[in-house]
């Protein structure tokens, strides 16, 4: 069944990204890297869940990802207020896990992208010293050291990992 049969049948919303497909048809390029994937697939819902405006997970799609180093989901939520987003992709791996709108992100990598962007922001904040509340917040200090740190992460996450989810996950761009 495709995304627009499933949503046809009984979604009142249709989805606003491409690129992605149900969580259950979620593969890795093996066992090994699906197992992770799933795991990596709990710790976003968890991560979302741990938000008061979260109420509920209502649906679950699978962006694109690496097992241990990187995944992106989308999620429908039920907000528990008319302010948030019904729509959320989360980033989660070897960083800071992150939740992103779609409004500007309409695809796997563009959320990457944007997650990059956002946690480049941190960074430049935190090798000063300071954090701020316009900002992506971190689970970590504010420090030169910790800014370094992630700061390594996405300059590896830019040049060699979003390539490839570029490559292999987005879907062909129309002519």
């Amino acid at each position: 069944m495709s995304l627009d049969e499933i949503h046809d049948a009984g979604s009142k919303s249709s989805i606003p990204v491409t690129g992605i497909v149900p969580l259950e048809q979620m593969a890795g390029d093996d066992e090994e890297d699906t197992a992770l994937l799933c795991e990596m697939a709990e710790r976003a819902e968890t991560f979302l869940k741990s938000f008061s405006w979260c109420l509920a997970i209502r649906e679950s799609f699978f962006g694109a990802g690496i097992g241990k180093i990187i995944a992106v989901f989308l999620f429908r939520i039920s907000p528990a207020r008319p302010d948030i987003d019904e729509w959320l992709w989360v980033v989660v791996g070897d960083l800071p896990s992150a939740y992103l709108v779609t409004e500007c992100c309409k695809t796997p990598s563009k959320a990457v992208e944007a997650y990059i962007e956002e946690m480049s922001k941190w960074v430049e904040g935190a090798r000063h010293g300071r954090a701020s509340a316009n900002v992506i917040p971190v689970n970590v200090p504010p420090t030169p050291e910790w800014a370094e740190n992630l700061h390594s992460r996405l300059e590896t996450l830019k040049t060699t990992i979003l390539p490839q989810i570029t490559l292999r996950w987005d879907p062909p761009s129309e002519l």
